[in-house]
């Protein structure tokens, strides 16, 4: 609520009534006038409040009187009545009603209640009420009442006392605040300047304005008063004090300094009064020296009186910071005064206070650039910014050694309790200190140096003097410094000040730099800088460097606390660079130079530092000014954190490192990051000294150049703590963003940087000579960073960069540096051809040749170590940029072919690698003339001995590389022919012949033919491995591309690459060394196949052999367009038929899959109807689908279809000839050749060695595998030659085959060849003779009639095989052992290998078969009769059923009897049918004899045959008979009679033949043959009866029959009745006795009731033949009968009783014999 609201009236109205009511009370009895004038007081408002509107303006006009009644109430000088009315005036102040006379009046009643010594409180807060409220008061009132409160500070009581001089501030600052206020409100009125008089009078005030005016007399009479004088406005003053005055003259100096600035009268009083003032009163302590006090002082105070010189210091720091414009002169002698009070013998407060002033002006960086502009850069002028400086340099320094000489008059540190004591106050007066908050375990910090320690106390905040001793104003006595309080001052000061000069420089800079910027982009605007300000930079860096510099590296030195480090590094961190950007060398060195020596370890030998440091004491000298600079202490006691070597080429002690060392590093580091660019020559310094720091730290460069912490190379002599260890990731990554950060210098920084690394690295390569020490690799290491880092410009520094590391580093006898030297240079290449240069490296080929050309440099460097270095860099550029190289191909490819075979293998590998790559990948990428480079670096791969597996996969690799010509070929061709038609063009202009291999080819073919050439320089190796991989790829590429070839090519293949390879081969095999090798090479075992030299080459012979034979089969048609085809073929089967003689098995055997490879060659129709089959007949590692099957590395895009180019290439090639007689004629010839061939060789291997027993081994036997080869070579051939195949070549063809199945082997192989002795199986030698005969017969059957003669003659063949198996052949005269004894399951090493026959029985039974299948068909053909092929048939047979059990396999006989049965079931008939011609008549003997050996064999079967098995063998006898009853004896009217009879004595033989006159139960169970003499007794009945006799012959069959049948039934009978019998006679146990019963009822009851039944049948058939048909000699036989049968009556078997009857029963009616018309029965 304000004092003019109506409210706020009307309350104030009230109050005066009330304030006015009181007093009367109060007054009513003792003052009485008092009393009216209160009441009529209240009348008096009551009027104003009534009859006016503006009651406040009536109220102040009328103040007298209404003030009047409080002011006779103070007069009672009661106090409770004075109170009140003080009250009630201030309320009335306080609403602003007070008129000036009625102010007046209040001060005068005040003034003689202060005479009066009463309610001095209330006076003051009156008076103050007063001159706050309003401006009424002016003039000698205004000074009366300011005396009033100075009087009232002087009282006795210090209440009083205190308030007063807090009023007396109070109302000064009240007085100067009007003014300011006054001249706010007439500032836009312009005063008139008054005259000026020669005579500036003090009186003369007439210009000021009133407020002014008061403000200008209390300022003088403050002046007057300081100074001892009688004042002129303050009248009435009694007492006054020089410490009061002086600070009320800075309080009014520092709030009003514009007051002074603005008036001259104000300014005037500045220059005349105070400064002389000030100079006079500070005269005690100018004169004045510690120790002695001088005598004649004109001033009051003789001896500097701390109060007072502490505030006029303070004074004088307000008169420096504010009027140093007005009083520059004055301000010199101030600040001289203050440069002398910090001299050491001035009294210790006294130096503090100085030195809190300084550092008052050193955070003010605008007030020190105004004095080094007045003083400093004047000519005759005192030097007084240099002067500040080095004051405080010397004062830190005079504190270190004042302190170290124990002056008495210094703070008493000898006896040590006090010292403790005066840090411990220092403590608690500042509160601070590094030890307050840590507690016992935090160590004060302090700078320590040469044992004089100073504790250091944080006295103020950064960039703030903040002043403890310049704030004590309420102190007398100079109060005790704490030890160590100036050195923190000082310390703080000279950051500050080097803080704020170094910011506000780099403010300017950054400012005309952001000009400048801005004047590049608009030149029109031209904004002026200041002039000279450079200048003035440059002398405020050159006054204060020295200063500076000796009182930091003081600090660095003795500092013992990491912040204080910090500070003091960052300070000189700051200056130096400052010194940079300002140009100015000396400082910048001298200040890097010092950071350098603080990061090495005390008295390091660095030669960079002491020759710069020389030139420093040059430098200080030349300032002229006596600054020490203070050597290096070394007796710090600091942290050791590292224990390492220093580098230098004499092995010495180690040296230490500590925290501050490391501090001290990073700072450097820090430095050379932000700084870089303004370090020019200093990068020598700074890296000399990281060099040697990151040495002893034990770092080593890693990836890239950056350094990592290593371990300790040296041995145990490097030592690290852990508080180090932590440390060194951060330093190793600053170092490397150090070294980043170069890309961010310009160019000649850059090339500064660079200089300075390569100077270093001369240094450590001169160092690493003759020395086996690490060498130091910090510079090759950063030299390489800084490469990396600017690739964008690398043109600048490639030449000096590359030049150096390849000339000095990578030649270095020391391993390490020059790996070293290698890594830098091939990273740098890499790097560079992986940066993205603007224009790409594709358009500018001069930049990549240049970047690529370090890396063909390094091939001319002899150690391996550096071309692994460089071949394995290739690997990487290849793998990263191989895309790109283009023109660089060469030179790339013959880094990469420049192997030797002294290399060693892992360098040989790592170029190999990279050949791979360049195959897999990068031949698409790669211009056309670089592909026959890769050929010939392949093969020379191929060829160098030192490693076998790189020469084998780089023969892979030429497969891959003639994949690659053969999917781009169009495109390859177009490229070559362009290249090839400007060199064309090149040679003419010269006159020279083009000069290229195989010339006339086309340029394509001419790369092919290379890849021949290199493949067979391979085919011919003297590592078998070698020769075998190089020969199949080199087929194979043949195979699958050959049709890319032109014609003409094609001659110099067959001629020039093929057979010249055979005969090289052929030569070699024939005259290899036959020496068993051992090992081939280091632990590896070699298979006894491959163990000499004859039978490593024998393999290569196969491989060239198989090849050119695959070739010739599959390429035919094409070599048959040669026109010398014939001739070729003929060398062909020229070298077939010498290696299938060769005494080598294993290349025999392949000459024979070569001879069949080239015979089975498919109709050429069908080959041009399929392109794809052409594919899939080229060899191995043809891809199956030619159309989707992608290169070995990326895929390729085709240019066209593989599929049309095939076609058309095979157009050429696959066409068949035309079907004339020429082409027909030629092909004959050629077969004939292979036939006349084939019969040479086949006769060659299978004729018998001539002579020798079987002791002697034979030179040579061929192999199983290869007479099964040579003769299934026959087939194939002979549908070539069957039209002209004649009996002379059957002839020749059974020798061979006869020959061949002869031949036995070895029985060490036989295990792997034969079965066991039980399996029927065929070798498949057997098979292929089998089925040679197989193929002719077949031919023979679907061929004209006249090739039917042949068939006898493969009968004979077939049939000398069947002999076999119980006769085997003989080969020549060699022994040879069956294969069941053949001892192959235990072989004795040492014996001689001994010879066993083959197994022929399965090869027997299987011919006996093809005879029996042959036979069936062609039983009937002519000369199959006339060349008698069954009696040969049957007479072949007659052996193995002669022999029957004899044979050696039991299965022979079985079979000859069921061929036997087959054949005459064929023959038989066609016997019958041609037995007019009688050209059978000789079979039939043969027959007969035949049934007889095998029915009644001489064999007796083993006598482990079971009853089964016997049964079995049993069937087959019976079989025979029934063909007999069946095939034979049915026909005999066209059969001779002899043979007949033979046949029914045979059948009676076996009818009687299970006769037996006694058996033992064994002989029961096995020797009888009931069967099959049931089967000849049923066959002889058959044969018996016969009504229709047709021919005199029939009915002498069945009289011969009918004896036979008669005699048997006799014997049976007979047999019978003596078994009965015996049985019933011996009686045996019964167990026995059912068996015996078993065996007689199972085999003899059958045969009784048979014969019963028989001879029952017989009577009925004799009953109802004629009589004259019987035979005289039969009845008798069968009367005979009779006594027997009644015999039989006592038989124990019903079943025979039955039958008995049956038989019985007919004699009746033979009793009587009738009478017969014909003797004897004969007709």
């Amino acid at each position: 609520m304000s004092t003019s609201s109506p409210e706020a009236v009307k309350k104030l109205l009230e109050n005066m009534q009330t304030d006015l009511r009181s007093l009367s009370m109060e007054c009513k009895k003792k003052f009485p006038p008092v009393k009216e004038a209160a009441e009529s007081g209240i009348v008096k408002i009551k009027t104003i409040a009534a009859r006016n509107s503006d009651i406040l303006a009536t109220l102040k006009e009328n103040s007298s009187e209404v003030v009047q009644p409080f002011l006779m109430g103070c007069g009672t000088k009661e106090p409770k009545i004075t109170q009140l009315c003080l009250a009630a005036i201030q309320r009335l102040m306080s609403h602003e009603v007070v008129s000036e006379a009625a102010a007046g009046n209040i001060i005068n009643m005040l003034w003689q209640l202060m005479e009066n010594g009463l309610e001095e409180l209330k006076l003051l807060q009156t008076v103050l009420v007063l001159l706050t409220t309003n401006t009424v008061v002016h003039d000698q009132v205004l000074s009366k009442a300011i005396v009033l409160c100075f009087r009232l500070h002087f009282t006795k009581d210090n209440i009083t006392n205190n308030t007063a001089a807090a009023t007396v501030r109070q109302v000064v600052t009240v007085v100067f605040e009007r003014m300011v206020a006054e001249d706010e409100r007439f500032k836009d009125i312009v005063d008139q300047p008054p005259p000026v008089q020669g005579n500036t009078n003090r009186r003369s005030v007439s210009t000021l304005r009133p407020s002014a005016k008061d403000a200008y007399m209390l300022f003088q009479d403050l002046c007057q008063l300081v100074n001892a004088d009688a004042p002129y406005w303050l009248v009435g003053m009694t007492e006054m004090t020089r410490t009061f005055g002086l600070e009320l003259l800075e309080s009014v100096l520092n709030d009003f300094p514009r007051v002074f600035l603005q008036h001259q009268e104000f300014s005037f009083l500045l220059k005349e009064r105070v400064c002389p003032l000030v100079i006079k009163l500070f005269s005690p302590n100018i004169k004045f020296r510690q120790g002695n006090s001088s005598a004649a002082s004109p001033a009051p105070v003789e001896k500097p009186y701390f109060p007072i010189c502490m505030r006029l210091l303070r004074v004088v720091s307000v008169l420096i910071k504010h009027f140093y414009s007005l009083l520059v002169t004055e301000c010199e002698i101030f600040l001289s005064l203050l440069v002398k009070f910090l001299d050491g013998e001035k009294p210790q407060w006294l130096r503090a206070v100085a030195v809190e002033s300084v550092h008052r002006l050193c955070v003010q960086p605008h007030l020190l650039r105004s004095f080094c502009l007045s003083y400093d850069m004047k000519q005759h002028s005192t030097k007084v910014f240099r002067d500040i400086v080095n004051a405080l340099g010397s004062f830190i320094q005079s504190l270190f050694i004042v302190l170290n000489t124990g002056n008495p008059a210094a703070t008493n540190t000898s006896t040590g309790g006090s010292g403790a004591q005066g840090a411990a106050q220092g403590a608690a007066q500042g509160g601070l200190g590094a030890g307050g908050q840590g507690g016992s375990l935090t160590t004060q910090a302090a700078f320590e140096y040469r044992g004089t320690w100073i504790p250091l106390m944080t006295v103020s905040v950064q960039g703030s003097a903040k002043a403890t001793y310049l704030e004590m104003l309420d102190k007398v006595e100079p109060p005790s410094i704490p030890e160590g309080y100036a050195m923190s001052v000082a310390f703080s000061a000279l950051l500050d000040l080097v803080r704020g000069i170094t910011s506000m420089i780099e403010r300017a800079l950054a400012k005309e730099e952001e000009e400048a910027v801005r004047r590049e982009a608009n030149p029109d605007q031209n904004t002026q800088l200041e002039p000279g300000a450079h200048l003035v930079w440059e002398e405020m860096v050159s006054a204060c460097w020295c200063g500076l510099l000796a009182a930091l590296s003081l600090l660095l030195d003795a500092s013992t606390d990491e912040t204080a480090t910090e500070s003091i590094l960052k300070a000189e961190l700051n200056v130096a660079a400052l010194c940079g950007r300002l140009g100015l060398v000396t400082p910048r060195d001298a200040f890097i130079t010092a950071i350098c020596k603080a990061s090495l370890p005390p008295h390091y030998a660095l030669t960079v530092l002491s020759s710069n440091t020389a030139n420093l004491n040059k430098a200080y000298s030349i300032q002229g000014q006596s600054v020490q600079i203070i050597s290096s202490s070394s007796e710090s006691h600091q942290q050791v954190v590292a224990v390492g070597q220093p580098l230098s080429v004499q092995p010495q002690g180690t040296v230490v490192l500590t925290a501050k060392n490391i501090q001290c590093m990073r700072t450097l580091l820090n430095l050379a990051h932000c700084h870089g660019v303004v370090l020019g020559t200093s990068w020598q310094l700074v890296l000399a000294t990281l060099q040697h720091l990151v040495w002893i730290l034990g770092l080593k460069p890693g990836v890239g150049g950056a350094l990592k912490p290593g371990r300790a190379v040296e041995g145990p002599s490097t030592v690290l703590t852990t508080a180090v260890m932590t440390d060194l990731p951060v330093i190793s990554n600053i170092l490397s963003r150090l070294f980043e950060s170069s890309q961010y210098l310009d160019d000649v920084s850059l090339h500064h940087l660079i200089n300075a690394l390569c100077s270093l690295s001369l240094e450590a390569v001169e160092m690493a000579y003759g020395n086996n020490k690490e060498p130091s690799l910090f510079a090759v290491a950063k030299l390489l960073e800084t490469g990396l880092v600017n690739m964008d410009r690398i043109e600048i520094l490639w030449r000096p960069l590359t030049g150096h590391l390849l000339e000095k580093v990578c030649q270095h006898p020391n391993a390490r540096m020059r790996e070293w030297g290698a890594e830098a240079v091939t990273s740098l290449i890499k790097a560079g051809l992986a940066y993205k240069h603007n224009p790409p490296l594709a358009q500018n080929q001069r930049l990549q040749l240049l970047l690529l050309n370090p890396l063909k440099e390094l091939s001319n460097v002899l150690h391996a170590d550096i071309r692994q270095k460089q071949l394995e860099s290739v690997l990487q550029i290849l793998q990263s940029q191989g895309d790109s190289l283009g023109p660089g191909w060469p030179l790339v490819l013959g880094v990469i072919g420049a192997i030797r075979n002294d290399q060693g293998e892992s360098l040989i590998r790592t170029a190999f690698q990279c050949l791979q790559l360049v195959v897999t990948d990068f031949l698409p990428t790669m211009p056309c003339a670089g592909l026959q480079i890769v050929v010939d670096v392949a093969g020379s791969f191929g060829l160098q001995n030192q490693e076998l597996n790189i020469s084998l996969t780089s023969i892979g690799l030429l497969w891959n590389i003639s994949d690659y010509f053969f999917q781009r070929g169009e495109a390859i061709t177009q490229e070559l022919e362009r290249e090839e038609a400007a060199l064309q063009k090149q040679a003419q202009e010269k006159g020279e012949p083009l000069n290229r291999p195989f010339h006339p080819a086309p340029p394509f073919d001419c790369l092919w033919l290379c890849l021949y050439a290199k493949l067979g320089q391979l085919c011919v190796d003297p590592r078998p491995a070698v020769r075998k991989s190089a020969g199949q790829t080199m087929f194979s590429t043949i195979a699958a591309h050959g049709t890319l070839l032109q014609q003409p090519t094609w001659h110099i293949v067959v001629w020039k690459v093929l057979f010249h390879l055979l005969d090289c081969v052929r030569k070699s095999s024939t005259t290899a060394d036959k020496e068993k090798i051992e090992s081939g090479g280091g632990n590896i075992l070699i298979h006894h196949s491959r163990d000499t030299a004859e039978k490593q080459w024998a393999e290569t012979w196969v491989l060239t052999l198989a090849g050119v034979a695959r070739i010739f089969n599959t390429r035919r048609y094409l070599l048959q367009q040669l026109g010398d085809y014939f001739k070729a073929w003929e060398v062909l089967l020229d070298h077939i038929q010498s290696a299938a003689l060769s005494k080598n098995s294993e290349v025999s055997l392949a000459a024979l899959k070569s001879f069949q490879e080239i015979l089975q060659i498919a109709t050429p129709v069908k080959d041009s109807a399929m392109p794809n089959d052409a594919l899939a007949a080229m060899g191995a590692p043809v891809l199956i689908d030619p159309l989707s099957a992608p290169g070995p590395g990326r895929p390729l895009l085709r240019s066209d279809s593989m599929l049309e180019r095939l076609t058309s290439y095979n157009c050429a090639e696959l066409q068949a000839p035309p079907p004339g007689e020429e082409s027909a004629l030629e092909d004959a010839a050629l077969w004939w050749s292979a036939w006349n061939t084939w019969y040479r060789t086949g006769t060659d291997s299978t004729r018998p060695p001539s002579g020798g027993t079987g002791t002697d081994r034979p030179s040579f036997v061929p192999s199983q595998p290869f007479l099964t080869a040579l003769v299934q070579i026959f087939p194939a051939l002979y549908q070539h030659i069957k039209t002209g195949f004649s009996m002379e070549d059957l002839r020749k063809l059974g020798v061979i085959l006869h020959g061949a199945v002869s031949i036995p082997i070895s029985s060490d192989a036989s295990p792997f060849i034969l079965p066991s002795y039980t399996e029927a199986v065929l070798t498949s030698l057997q098979e292929a003779v089998l089925t040679a005969l197989d193929v002719l017969q077949k031919a023979i059957c679907v061929g004209p009639e006249n090739l039917q003669v042949m068939y006898p003659a493969i009968f004979e063949q077939l049939l000398l095989f069947v002999e076999f198996s119980c006769k085997p052949p003989q080969y020549g005269k060699m022994e040879t052992k069956h294969v069941a004894n053949a001892k192959y399951n235990q072989i004795q090493l040492f014996t001689p290998a001994e010879w066993v026959a083959l197994n022929y029985v399965p090869f027997a039974e299987r011919s006996l078969e093809v005879v029996v299948d042959l036979y069936h068909k062609t039983a009937c053909h002519k000369a199959v009769i006339n060349e008698k092929v069954l009696q040969n048939i049957i007479k072949t047979l007659r052996m193995p059923l002669g022999l029957k059990y004899g044979c050696p396999s039991e299965s022979t006989w079985k079979l000859a009897v069921s061929s036997l049965l087959k054949v005459l079931s064929t023959g038989l008939p066609v016997a019958r049918q041609h037995a007019s011609s009688r050209k059978f008549d000789t079979m039939w003997p043969e027959l007969a004899n035949a049934f007889k050996d095998f029915l009644f064999t001489k064999s007796t079967p083993p006598d482990n045959v079971s009853i089964q098995e016997f049964q079995k063998n049993e069937a087959i006898d019976v079989e025979v008979v029934q063909l007999i009853s069946t095939e034979i004896l049915p026909f005999a009217i066209f059969i001779p009679k002899d043979f007949v009879g033979q046949i029914m004595a045979m059948l009676n033989k076996g009818s009687i033949h299970s006769q037996s006159s006694s058996f033992t139960e064994a002989e029961v169970d096995v020797r009888m043959r009931e069967e099959f003499s049931k089967v000849c007794f049923e066959t002889l009945l058959q044969f018996s009866f016969s009504n229709k006799v047709s021919t005199p012959q029939e009915g002498y069959i069945s009289r011969m029959a009918l004896s036979v049948l008669l005699k048997r039934s006799q014997d049976v009978l007979r047999r019978y009745v003596d078994d009965e019998r015996l049985s019933g006679r011996c009686p045996l146990p019964s167990g026995q006795r059912m068996k015996l019963d078993c065996q007689l009822l199972r085999q003899q009851v059958t045969e009784i009731i048979f014969v019963l039944k028989a001879i029952s049948t017989l009577m009925d058939s004799l009953k109802k033949t004629q009589p004259e048909n019987v035979d005289g000699t039969t009845w008798a036989q069968v009367i005979a009968l009779y006594p027997t049968l009644v015999e039989c009556i006592t038989c124990s078997s019903s079943e025979v009783s039955s039958a008995l009857k049956e038989a019985m029963g007919p004699f009746k009616d033979f009793m009587q014999p009738p009478v017969s018309r014909v003797p004897n029965g004969e007709s």
